[in-house]
């Protein structure tokens, strides 16, 4: 899976396979995390703000996938946990 890390903006984009889908729109899940969607739904990216301090899984795509990434580039990566 390919993506971007900007270190000045402390950005990190991952390219969600197949990579030729065309972007539509993109959902804010919050104001560090977005899901880029292709016009069928189908998700296309995750555009990831703040890394360094940490990324929230939950809703994520792809989100073993994402904790990979983010433990190669050294990056915490954490879950709520439900509450009780």
């Amino acid at each position: 899976m390919r993506y971007e890390y900007d270190s000045e903006a402390d950005a990190l984009y991952i390219y969600l396979p197949p990579e030729d889908r065309p972007y539509s729109y993109g959902r804010d899940l919050d104001a560090e995390r977005r899901i880029d969607y292709a016009t069928d739904g189908v998700p296309v990216g995750i555009e990831l703000l703040c890394v360094s301090h940490g990324v929230k899984l939950d809703d994520l795509p792809v989100r073993e996938t994402v904790r990979q990434i983010l433990s190669k580039l050294k990056f915490p990566a954490y879950e709520e946990l439900p509450l009780r």
